[in-house]
């Protein structure tokens, strides 16, 4: 094994043990109620919330997008699938916005981490180890949601979200394995803005004269980040063989 593979195991192994040490040091995180409160709850078409449901198509065009391109790309393929299911997980929560709904927003959205992960995984130490990774990152973010829904405890659930966040861009950025790292990181922006728009939900649908939402413009970000995978995915070339 080349010297950056043995450095790229060691980054993913500590900040991997380090973040979830810090969780697990921390009390449990229960589900913020007022989390369900968003600002934009006007029916349309007899649609409630109608702008949180239908913000969630362009996912579904790009999930859609993604799987006719990647079907021989077992990562990429759990990628889109996720992605065209949060169109449909996203939409359910958003018409009727509680706890037990909200668990079908999250599945999808932890399958496309994962997914994302296994890649870059695939992507630096040969296609084998990245579909050795896929079913046990998969199965690690499925059961963070039943732990959730077990104990009300959000920990592993944002480690989930949090640990991949973390460690794929320093992946991208000092382990290169494809062209395309522009991409990745419009990809990454884009995802951090629609977590802002998320945050501040209130104060745009205040501010914009109450014509759109936060949480609406949160959808579309978050769609964008998703259709820069996608074309990252048809883009991207190897630079170098895999780390071995």
């Amino acid at each position: 094994m080349r010297s950056s593979g043995y450095g790229a195991i060691i980054l993913l192994s500590g900040l991997g043990l380090a973040s979830a040490a810090v969780l697990a040091a921390i009390p449990p995180i229960m589900q913020d109620q007022s989390y369900h409160a968003f600002a934009d709850v006007r029916t349309l078409l007899g649609i409630p919330n109608f702008w949180n449901v239908v913000s969630n198509l362009p996912f579904a065009a790009v999930g859609a997008a993604g799987l006719a391109f990647a079907r021989r790309d077992a990562a990429a393929t759990a990628l889109f699938v996720g992605i065209l299911f949060t169109s449909f997980g996203s939409s359910y929560y958003h018409v009727a916005p509680d706890d037990s709904t909200l668990l079908w927003d999250r599945l999808p959205m932890t399958i496309g981490f994962m997914a994302l992960l296994a890649g870059a995984l695939g992507e630096r130490f040969g296609e084998a180890v990245g579909r050795g990774a896929l079913w046990p990152l998969l199965a690690l973010g499925a059961a963070s949601l039943v732990w959730w829904r077990w104990t009300g405890d959000l920990r592993p659930y944002i480690w989930v979200q949090f640990y991949p966040f973390l460690v794929l861009p320093i992946l991208w950025w000092w382990f290169p394995a494809t062209t395309g790292t522009a991409i990745l990181f419009t990809a990454a922006a884009l995802y951090g803005v629609s977590k802002a728009f998320e945050y501040f939900d209130h104060g745009i649908y205040a501010a914009s004269g109450e014509i759109v939402s936060g949480h609406t413009l949160k959808h579309l970000a978050a769609a964008a980040a998703c259709y820069a995978l996608l074309r990252y995915i048809q883009q991207r070339r190897p630079l170098s063989l895999p780390m071995s």
